[in-house]
C-alpha cells in the first residue's frame, strides 16, 4: 500500500476517530463482554457472541485506521502547484449547462464527504478536474450524462 495523501484536517479527523475507538469503544465492549460472561454458559449466549463480533469489528477498524494514518502524507507539507486542480485544492466552477456556480474541494477517498462538497480525486468529477487550471472548460462523463464546467477559481 503506497502513501495516501490527505489534508491536515482529514488526518486529524481520522486520528480522533482512532483514539475514540481505542479509548472509549474498547472499554464499552469490554463491559458488554463482562456482563455477558456473568450470565453463565457462553456456548449459547447470544449477548456474548454479539459482543465478541462487535469487538472483532472494532479491532478491524482500529487496524484499518492505523494503517491509513501510518501511510498518510499530509498535503500541507508538499509543494503542490496552486494554479491547477490537484488534491487539496478548492475549485470554483460554472456549470455550462445550467449556468450555476458550485465549489468542490478535491480530497482523498478517506476524506470525501459529498455533503461538505469534498469530492474524491478518484470520483468521476474529481478525476475530470485534476490537472486543469482557471479558464479551462472540462467535460466529464457521469452516469447521468456529460457535465460541462468552466473553472473559475482555484484556491488552496
Amino acid at each position: 500500500m503506497g502513501a495516501s495523501y490527505m489534508t491536515k484536517e482529514g488526518y486529524q479527523k481520522l486520528e480522533k476517530e482512532l483514539n475514540h475507538l481505542i479509548r472509549e469503544r474498547r472499554k464499552e465492549i469490554a463491559k458488554k463482554l463482562e456482563h455477558a460472561r456473568s450470565m453463565g454458559d457462553l456456548k449459547e449466549n447470544a449477548e456474548y457472541d454479539a459482543a465478541k463480533e462487535e469487538q472483532a469489528m472494532n479491532e478491524r477498524k482500529i487496524g484499518e485506521l492505523s494503517a491509513k494514518l501510518a501511510s498518510a502524507q499530509i498535503l500541507d507539507n508538499l509543494d503542490i502547484p496552486d494554479d491547477k486542480a490537484y488534491i487539496g485544492a478548492t475549485v470554483s466552477l460554472r456549470d455550462l449547462n445550467t449556468n450555476e456556480e458550485c465549489k468542490y474541494t478535491l480530497v482523498s477517498d478517506a476524506e470525501a464527504d459529498y455533503l461538505l462538497n469534498k469530492i474524491s480525486v478518484t470520483s468521476p468529477i474529481g478525476k475530470g478536474l485534476l490537472g486543469h487550471q482557471v479558464g479551462d472548460t472540462v467535460e466529464i462523463e457521469v452516469p447521468a450524462g456529460t457535465l460541462k464546467y468552466e473553472i473559475l477559481h482555484i484556491t488552496r
